[in-house]
């Protein structure tokens, strides 16, 4: 079995309670662990996890958006084809309309469908 690499954007919101982070920080959390062997799922939710733990914030929200070599090379051959992944934690678990607003300001909402059930949405979460 072969792996290939995926690659794309991620985004990244979090509620501050106490502690800030400067915003250089937030890349390099996600280059920490984008550089290693990963599954998307698994990094959506490292990052969370990171940032929960690093500042222990009201809520975090992590949306990656990524096309996949494997599906660009060989099998479905979709070359426009993403697949989406979201990890959420805190307010952000619990509050959807805050949920929503930061997809409304990234644009996801328009673009995806929102979860309603996961049979029905093509985004992973």
């Amino acid at each position: 079995m072969k792996i290939l690499p995926f690659f794309g954007r991620a985004h990244v919101a979090y509620l501050p309670d106490k502690k800030v982070i400067g915003l250089s920080k937030i890349p390099r959390i996600v280059e920490l662990y984008a550089r290693r062997l990963q599954v998307q799922e698994r990094l959506t939710a490292q990052v969370t996890h990171t940032i929960q733990e690093a500042l222990n914030p009201k809520g975090v929200l992590v949306i990656l958006e990524a096309s996949h070599l494997c599906m660009m090379m060989r099998g479905i051959q979709k070359q426009q084809s993403k697949t989406v992944t979201q990890f959420h934690t805190g307010v952000f678990e619990t509050d959807t309309k805050l949920r929503d607003e930061v997809r409304g300001l990234l644009g996801l909402n328009s673009r995806f469908c929102k979860i309603q059930k996961e049979a029905e949405c093509p985004l992973v979460v």
